[in-house]
């Protein structure tokens, strides 16, 4: 699936607070659009609300969630069978590349 970038303003301090959820709740703010916005479409509705949670269960789930979010993304781009080996491949040869540069 092709990727695109989306530019949208806002305030400062709102972004500022958004990102500090979104971190607490395992997100970075593109992962957390991507997540509204799948949702979004997927229930043809403005779906949910996220909160953050301190109970240990709570935050497991929300985990849980989050790496099956990552899933489907890594499916989309082509990427659902990568082994750990190819990972560490990947890693080995950005690395080589960055020290010849």
């Amino acid at each position: 699936m092709a990727q695109t970038n989306l530019t949208i303003r806002i305030d400062e301090e709102l972004k500022h607070e958004a990102e500090m959820l979104f971190h607490k709740v395992g997100l970075n703010m593109s992962s957390a659009i991507n997540v509204f916005f799948r949702q979004a479409v997927g229930s043809q509705s403005i779906p949910f609300d996220l909160k953050v949670y301190d109970d240990y269960q709570a935050r497991v789930k929300n985990r849980f969630d989050n790496f099956h979010a990552l899933q489907e993304e890594a499916e989309d781009n082509g990427l659902s069978n990568i082994t750990i080996d190819e990972i560490n491949d990947i890693v080995k040869s950005v690395r080589r590349e960055k020290q010849v540069k």
